[in-house]
């Protein structure tokens, strides 16, 4: 697996692995209009943020270049490159379960910590999605504790701030 640059036709692609309203809010949490998603619903909320080249989005590829996965990093702080928070992570249902994600997001932490020279990483994740949760923890994420409610057109859901520090995870791994 590799990350790559994303591309316009990957909207289309990841857009159809959205099957009901809960994924859509699970993975957006209500930043990519209804369900269903247009084919172009990524193009339309990415072209225009991209130009500011503070908003990252990548593709998960495999070695024959099927999408298996994206996600996008971005600075929340217009004054702070040290922090990128992870967003939008999806894997591909047809690559589910078998540490597809895990595999996605260690290549985009070391991408944050290496090309971007990020020393902390954040992301939100809902509480009603464990899967997601447990391969953010796999990876090394923890909770930061803090806990917002959002509405969402089907509920109230709480979104739980998770982190990585990675002049920790640089020292775990020195430790070993």
């Amino acid at each position: 697996m590799k990350l790559r640059k994303y591309q316009k036709e990957d909207s289309a692609v990841i857009c159809s692995w959205i099957k009901d309203e809960k994924s859509l809010y699970q993975w957006s949490a209500d930043k990519i209009g209804k369900f269903p998603p247009a084919e172009n619903a990524l193009n339309e909320e990415y072209i225009p943020r991209m130009k500011s080249n503070r908003f990252i989005p990548l593709s998960a590829v495999d070695d024959n270049e099927n999408l298996v996965g994206h996600l996008i990093i971005r600075y929340p702080d217009e004054n702070d490159d040290s922090i990128v928070r992870f967003g939008f992570v999806i894997v591909n249902p047809a690559f589910r379960g078998c540490g597809n994600g895990k595999k996605m997001l260690q290549l985009a932490i070391d991408y944050a910590k290496n090309l971007l020279h990020a020393s902390k990483i954040t992301l939100g994740v809902f509480t009603n999605n464990d899967s997601a949760r447990y391969c953010y923890e796999s990876v090394g994420f923890m909770a930061a504790g803090i806990m917002e409610t959002y509405q969402m057109p089907i509920g109230e859901w709480e979104c739980m701030e998770m982190e990585l520090m990675i002049d920790r995870m640089e020292k775990t791994i020195t430790h070993k």
